[in-house]
């Protein structure tokens, strides 16, 4: 007779242990009474949890309703373009390319209206604009009504649009951060206490938050699908972080400031330290269906609007890439559509006749163009982008050099940020915005083994603050001083750095390893920032110079953007052993009792 009792034997639930070892540098020993005590202070938030079995479940609610508070706040000031038109800003431009998407047939997205905020982003874009349009207008549909809504000032609809910023943000971009700090604990041997505190520090990065909620943009849609393809090369899922890069690529171009890490990564993953052919074919072959996927809504909207013969606009201007092709195009050959569209597409993505630099961008062709070293005004648009590409192609092949002979996981980080720095400071069509793209990788460090000690904080919070200061301009146009001033002071205190601390650069940090060079660079961008701020709010520029004192900001945000690439470059270098590898410096030994990374 067979047994009645079940052979199933449940899993037993692990315990979770109180960790009370740190290896991040969140806890610093008093000297006086030989006690631990938090390193600065977020960690004090996070004192009471530590060497308890305080579950994830609980802090991780706890951070995500403060971080969302804080962001909730910020929309409550004006946004870029309130009240100000005639073209009035990016809120305008956002809440057009609604109109749009819901009003027009898809063939007509990339065609209409250019001259009134054209779509001028990848499909991805266009596609969560068009559900967004629609919640909207189920709500009221005088906010999207074609023509009649331009310029919409309705605090409604501001609800509305700040709201689907929360939204899209803690669907794409929290998720894939909470996802991605986990990874990289588990990479760096962090415990999870540590963990939460570095989570927070990059939720809390001011800029990303000023940026969108404050001045109004999608950027954490963009950055989500980054740090969602990071976490997957940390979790070893490289065909999923091919997916999700496409994704990134295909709601924001500026993406592509990524993509050469990327490319160097998962090539290098196919050759060291052994060669895989079939890797090779998945990578290439996920990335091309990713990319169609991507296309296929437009193109079966293209599918559709030609079998109803749906004309283009009657203003319509074909695309220049048509004239590329080697061969005659018909206009009635079944493929002419589906040309017209992917060639204008790509030719609104990518706005070359726009100049090398919008506004005023702390990076290489700005400084030296609008502080009168070197006027570039003089030559060509093709002699400037080929200047653009060449000395980006120089910045850049170093890390990817790096990253391709040493494809390891934990490195990718300050792949992805050198990289992203190369291109910021010396990439043609870069606007100040795009600050963040090697913002945040940067910011990734905190959550790595000795994040947190004051050599590695230290520059992370001097390149963030040094970035949030330098898009002050633009946030002074939109009227969000206060927000700024608050975050900036929020985030310097919380991570104990200048002007509300001097802790990370004393002598007695825990494990400061700053060399003097670095203090003195720091602490003199620090008091330039603060004598520019007293400057700037007492004293009137000169009335032949009204820029004056943007130049004076975009000058010295470059210089110190120039030293976060060549310390993100060095610290890159230096973490991936090939100096080791060359004999150029002496092994370590290991520390009894550490595990080899």
């Amino acid at each position: 007779m067979p047994s009645t009792s079940s052979s199933h034997r449940p899993r037993k639930k692990r315990k979770q242990e109180p960790t009370t070892s740190s290896s991040n540098g969140t806890v610093s020993l008093d000297p006086a009474s030989r006690k631990e005590k938090p390193a600065f202070p977020l960690v004090a938030f996070f004192w009471p949890a530590r060497g308890t079995s305080t579950s994830q479940w609980v802090l991780l609610p706890c951070i995500l309703m403060t971080v969302g508070l804080f962001r909730w706040c910020t929309g409550i000031w004006p946004y870029s373009g309130f009240h100000k038109p005639p073209m009035h800003g990016d809120f305008e431009a956002q809440r057009h390319w609604m109109e749009v998407t819901t009003n027009l047939p898809i063939t007509h997205w990339y065609f209409h209206d250019l001259q009134w905020w054209g779509l001028d982003y990848p499909p991805l874009t266009a596609y969560h604009s068009w559900l967004l349009g629609r919640i909207g207008a189920l709500i009221n549909p005088d906010w999207f009504a074609l023509y009649l809504s331009h310029g919409l000032d309705d605090m409604d609809l501001k609800v509305f649009m700040r709201a689907s910023v929360m939204v899209s943000e803690y669907f794409i971009y929290i998720p894939a951060a909470v996802i991605c700090a986990r990874h990289m604990a588990k990479t760096h041997h962090i415990n999870s206490w540590e963990s939460s505190v570095a989570l927070t520090a990059i939720l809390m990065q001011p800029t990303t938050i000023l940026i969108d909620h404050g001045h109004f943009q999608y950027n954490t849609v963009m950055l989500g699908f980054v740090l969602a393809s990071l976490s997957s090369m940390l979790a070893g899922r490289r065909l999923w972080s091919c997916v999700f890069f496409v994704g990134a690529l295909g709601f924001k171009q500026m993406a592509l400031f990524y993509a050469p890490a990327v490319a160097a990564y998962l090539a290098g993953a196919c050759i060291f330290p052994r060669i895989v052919v079939f890797r090779f074919f998945g990578i290439a072959i996920v990335t091309l269906a990713s990319f169609a996927l991507l296309y296929l809504p437009l193109l079966l909207g293209t599918l559709r609007d030609t079998y109803r013969s749906i004309p283009l606009p009657a203003d319509v201007i074909l695309p220049p890439l048509l004239s590329t092709f080697p061969f005659e195009l018909s206009e009635k050959a079944w493929y002419y559509p589906y040309l017209v569209q992917l060639a204008q597409s790509i030719h609104r993505i990518f706005p070359f006749a726009r100049g090398l630099f919008e506004d005023k961008v702390a990076n290489i062709w700005c400084a030296v163009h609008s502080s009168g070293l070197h006027k570039l005004n003089q030559y060509s648009s093709t002699s400037l982008s080929r200047a653009a590409l060449g000395l980006t192609l120089i910045s850049i092949t170093p890390p990817c050099a790096i990253i391709f002979l040493k494809p390891k996981k934990r490195l990718t980080p300050l792949a992805f940020a050198t990289t992203a720095w190369g291109f910021f400071m010396c990439s043609y069509q870069v606007h100040e915005k795009n600050v963040l793209l090697p913002l945040l990788p940067m910011t990734l460090l905190l959550a790595s083994e000795g994040g947190m000690k004051a050599v590695i904080r230290a520059w992370v919070g001097y390149a963030n603050l040094l970035g949030c200061w330098t898009i002050f301009p633009l946030l002074a146009r939109d009227e969000l001083r206060m927000p700024y001033f608050v975050f900036t002071l929020l985030w310097s205190y919380l991570m104990g750095l200048p002007p509300c601390s001097l802790s990370a650069y004393s002598s007695t940090a825990e494990g400061s390893g700053l060399h003097w060079t670095t203090k003195i660079v720091h602490l003199a961008t620090y008091a330039a920032v603060l004598a520019w701020h007293c400057v700037e709010f007492f004293v009137p520029p000169p009335s032949n110079k009204p820029d004056l004192w943007v130049v004076a900001n975009v000058c010295i945000g470059a210089a110190g953007f120039g030293m976060c690439y060549l310390w993100c470059l060095w610290t890159f270098l230096d973490e991936s052993g090939l100096l080791i590898d060359l004999g150029l410096v002496e092994s370590p030994k290991a520390e009894p009792g550490k595990k080899k990374q």
